[in-house]
């Protein structure tokens, strides 16, 4: 009978760690979602976005901009990591060129805006200015519960996914690109 309760226990065990995993999962961007944070996570920021097709672009952009080896540093660092809807709904040919090696200073803006010092869980995010490891900063505003953010442009963007956590930071990802006021 032991035998029979300690097999029913590794089972339930494996089932909850299976349960933790598929919360932690970041592959829908429709809806805002936290994830469990059981154990220590063992994937950098850069591990998680590799592994996440959504975010193919922002690693794209991440490579052409050198940053892979910071964003896998100690850290850490809280990403608001724009899906690729995002990057398609910037105007056309915009991507192409930015990540052009002739454009690398202003893809590196553009990205350090996303990344903020620390590792902010979405209950840590308070509406206000925040300052970017780019800088500059932008603005968290609360509408009825839901987190946006509005970039030096004037342009606001949702908070679509929250809490990916990371080992050396959290991701959230976000519905656009933002792009810091003009210097």
């Amino acid at each position: 009978m032991k035998l029979r309760t300690l097999a029913v226990g590794v089972i339930t065990f494996v089932a909850m760690g299976t349960l933790v995993a598929a919360c932690s999962s970041n592959s829908s961007t429709s809806t805002t979602t936290t994830t469990a944070a059981a154990a220590p996570a063992s994937k950098t920021i850069v591990q998680l976005a590799v592994g996440d097709p959504n975010l193919s672009d922002l690693v794209t952009a991440v490579k052409a901009a050198g940053l892979v080896s910071t964003l896998e540093g100690p850290g850490p660092f809280t990403v608001f990591a724009p899906d690729n809807a995002a990057f398609a709904a910037l105007p056309a040919g915009t991507l192409t060129t930015l990540l052009e090696p002739a454009n690398k200073a202003e893809l590196t803006s553009i990205l350090t805006y996303h990344v903020v010092p620390g590792a902010l869980k979405a209950s840590d995010i308070s509406p206000g200015a925040v300052k970017t490891v780019n800088g500059a900063s932008f603005t968290v505003n609360d509408t009825g519960g839901k987190l946006t953010i509005t970039d030096g442009k004037g342009n606001t963007v949702d908070i679509v996914q929250t809490n990916i956590i990371a080992s050396n930071g959290v991701i959230h990802v976000i519905s656009g690109v933002l792009m810091p006021p003009a210097s």
